[in-house]
């Protein structure tokens, strides 16, 4: 795999049920470190409007932005299935105007896509089920 095929990569990437909670996002091919894996899509909202969607829900589908954020809610597919690990395989970069998504180390064909969720609308009130051997115990 090039390095500039991520849209390859993104295309190949497979939706099923996680070991972890849900649906879970999966390499259908392998990723190498440090190759961009996509781009975070979703309905383009406001920063307050996004903190008000997410009040109160287990399952959360938004990254916040600089001043925007990008809700996912609804997307059929793509990264609003990625799961929270706190030993992740991928991570974010966050820019004013996108969230793209990158291998922190070479990921196998039918390996689980996962990211820290970082701080989030939980606050530490969501146990988190990612089995890491350093699991922090909560989102």
């Amino acid at each position: 795999m090039t390095r500039g095929s991520w849209r390859e990569i993104y295309r190949a990437l497979v939706v099923r049920r996680s070991r972890i909670v849900g649906q879970g996002l999966f390499a259908g091919t392998p990723i190498p470190r440090r190759a961009k894996v996509g781009e975070f899509e979703g309905e383009v909202i406001g920063l307050r409007e996004a903190r008000r969607r997410a009040k109160g829900q287990r399952i959360i589908a938004i990254v916040e932005l600089e001043r925007h954020a990008l809700d996912a809610t609804r997307m059929k597919h793509g990264f609003r299935f990625i799961n929270h690990s706190c030993e992740p395989n991928t991570f974010f970069r966050i820019t004013p105007q996108r969230a793209e998504i990158y291998a922190l180390r070479d990921i196998a064909r039918g390996e689980e896509l996962t990211v820290d969720y970082g701080e989030s609308q939980h606050e530490g009130q969501l146990p988190c089920r990612c089995g890491a051997a350093r699991c922090r115990g909560r989102l």
